[in-house]
């Protein structure tokens, strides 16, 4: 740990390699980019593990997003779309992002009117908790519409 700690300064890669070899540690470049190289002379088994360990810490803390899906279509019936809801609010609290998908069968694509009226009763249902993300939008027989937590 003595040879860690000491200021050594600028020195040639001869001269780093054989106070490393005196000490019985490796010469590690920590900071290739920096002008000049960055070298430590430290071992560097331990150093490999305490990277790791770092990274593993740093992907604990990460939140994965998932996005759900829910189906309805344009004609659903007032407890399904009470069900929906409440998947949704589930999903958004938990900190996925939901994609809604309004399928039109038929000749239900005469009134696709309705199936923005249920996507925009849906988002003002949920404007507490969740917002819009990707804005209602035709595509085929399918209105899309993403939506995600606050």
């Amino acid at each position: 740990m003595g040879a860690e700690s000491e200021q050594l300064g600028v020195m040639q890669v001869a001269d780093a390699l054989k106070k490393a070899e005196e000490a019985g540690l490796d010469l590690v470049e920590v900071a290739p980019t920096a002008v000049p190289p960055v070298c430590r002379i430290i071992d560097y088994s331990k150093y490999k593990y305490e990277q790791e360990k770092r990274e593993k810490e740093a992907r604990k803390k990460q939140r994965m997003v998932h996005t759900k899906e829910i189906r309805m279509g344009p004609k659903i019936g007032e407890h399904d779309y009470q069900f929906k809801l409440r998947n949704l609010e589930d999903f958004l609290k938990r900190g996925d992002k939901v994609k809604i998908t309004m399928m039109f069968r038929g000749r239900e694509m005469a009134h696709v009117d309705l199936g923005r009226k249920v996507l925009d009763r849906l988002a003002s249902d949920i404007s507490a908790i969740g917002e819009i993300e990707e804005n209602p939008r035709l595509e085929g027989r399918f209105i899309n519409m993403v939506i995600r937590a606050k």
